[in-house]
């Protein structure tokens, strides 16, 4: 931060974990709690319904991925997340312009006046991908197995199994990252949780 009665540019937070960990009620509670937060898969969502993108993968897996011209990303998941040839393909794509709308997004709301009280982006495969030098400190939410998987059915995840097996596990998750916040209880416990993670990194 600087210092002085300058402008303090709040920290930078990647929020990561496993499929049905709870990421996105993270994300909503952090931003209820004061942070600026941006979600990296409502990021691709966007890029998908963009001609460039669209274009490249209709080219790569063929019309029946993007039906009416638009991108179903279920059908594309079945595809993709069972060839790692073709997963890679897709990271390659998808994952620059990630980063450049990131960046992007960073820049503009760290000058915020007031600042938030920090910036946090969603990245699940933040340590996969090799991106977590690029943020202040690291967040995993983490869960019970069992109670993962009941969340990622219950969301309609598709190839669930394939999902997992491209990620760290969340042990290895926690190990890596710089906090661990556990969500098997209600939205208050979680929200408490955030909120100590959240005065810790404005000391």
């Amino acid at each position: 931060m600087t210092q002085g009665g300058a402008h303090a540019v709040p920290p930078c937070i990647a929020l990561t974990g496993g499929l049905g960990a709870g990421k996105s009620t993270a994300l909503a509670a952090l931003e209820r709690l004061g942070a600026a937060t941006l979600s990296t898969d409502a990021v691709v969502h966007e890029l998908y319904a963009t001609a460039a993108v669209r274009d490249a993968v209709v080219a790569r897996f063929g019309p029946e991925v993007a039906p009416a011209g638009v991108v179903d990303r279920g059908r594309l998941a079945e595809r993709v997340f069972a060839d790692p040839a073709d997963r890679g393909w897709l990271e390659q794509l998808l994952w620059p312009l990630v980063r450049e709308r990131v960046s992007a997004w960073r820049a503009a709301t760290a000058a915020r006046v007031p600042a938030p009280r920090a910036l946090v982006v969603e990245v699940p495969l933040l340590f996969e991908a090799g991106q977590e030098q690029s943020y202040d400190a690291t967040l995993a939410i983490v869960a019970d197995e069992r109670l993962r998987r009941e969340r990622a059915a219950a969301r309609g995840h598709r190839a669930v199994d394939e999902r997992a097996a491209r990620q760290l596990s969340q042990e290895e998750k926690a190990a890596r990252a710089t906090y661990v916040v556990r969500n098997d209880g209600d939205l208050a416990q979680l929200e408490h949780r955030l909120s100590a993670v959240l005065g810790m990194l404005s000391r």
